[in-house]
């Protein structure tokens, strides 16, 4: 009982925070859940950023840096979380439900954004666990699909159950109502589990340099810098190797004030 009050005693707006209600919330595992919120009319951000959400703590608010994975246009915010049992903000949130109020910062940021790109032929999204959630909101941009011919959602994770939206992202996001068709033609999703049995069990970085990460895209079956933007989100040590890979084949980190080839989320990896 003590921890469902902690969750839902009330918050107070600030100048930094908006308090906003929760709409909906799906679990899809025991450490993995996904869950909705009121967006309020004055909050403006682009397909990929990022912006701090939190309950009341023991004297101020818990706050964390979590990628919006609703696109730019959506009238709710949507956000994927995991569950820790004994973290400080999801320990609680994870006990959100319908109706609950949770604080929104004002003001959304981040590089994983188009803006921090070169312009290019083949958007490759790399992403581990959680990290898929800001690419779920540039695949739901129709601007993405018209700045690049093709689209490749790469998930990896340990267990099935982990790949959250899988069937969202095998339809090829049917139903959308503003890129159904776009998607159709130029969205490809490849998930990968490393733990368990399935079709792919192999890491990104393997399936780049097998060349098995291409497998559905036109064009050559490597990265090119001429061609290729990549965007990375999710655990540090893929980020890593995957950044010193890039960097190798002539690749140069973007930034909003510098585009580059390939872009990460500073405020992530530190």
């Amino acid at each position: 009982m003590s921890d469902r009050t902690e969750t839902t005693q009330a918050l107070a707006p600030s100048a930094a925070l908006t308090v906003e209600r929760v709409l909906s919330v799906r679990h899809w595992n025991e450490h993995l859940f996904s869950f909705t919120i009121t967006r309020p009319a004055s909050f403006r951000f682009r397909s990929g950023e990022f912006v701090m959400i939190g309950l009341n703590g023991d004297r101020k608010p818990l706050l964390r840096a979590y990628s919006v994975a609703s696109p730019s246009w959506a009238e709710e915010l949507e956000f994927l979380s995991i569950k820790v049992e004994d973290g400080p903000l999801t320990s609680k949130l994870q006990k959100i439900r319908e109706g609950d109020e949770i604080y929104l910062g004002r003001k959304p940021t981040g590089t994983l954004v188009t803006d921090a790109l070169l312009p290019g032929k083949r958007l490759i999204l790399l992403s581990t666990g959680t990290g898929l959630a800001p690419f779920l909101s540039l695949i739901r941009d129709p601007d993405v699909y018209e700045f690049y011919e093709q689209v490749l959602v790469v998930h990896s994770v340990r267990r099935v159950s982990d790949l959250a939206f899988r069937e969202e992202l095998e339809a090829k996001l049917a139903g959308d109502p503003l890129v159904e068709d776009q998607a159709a033609a130029q969205l490809h999703y490849l998930p990968t589990v490393t733990r368990e049995p399935f079709p792919t069990t192999r890491r990104i970085g393997a399936l780049i340099e097998d060349g098995s990460l291409f497998a559905d895209l036109q064009g050559e079956a490597k990265l090119n810098p001429e061609t290729d933007r990549v965007m990375m989100c999710g655990s540090m040590e893929m980020i890593k190797e995957l950044a010193a890979t890039l960097d190798g084949l002539g690749f140069e980190e973007g930034s909003n004030a510098k585009p580059g080839h390939y872009v990460i989320e500073r405020a992530f990896v530190g």
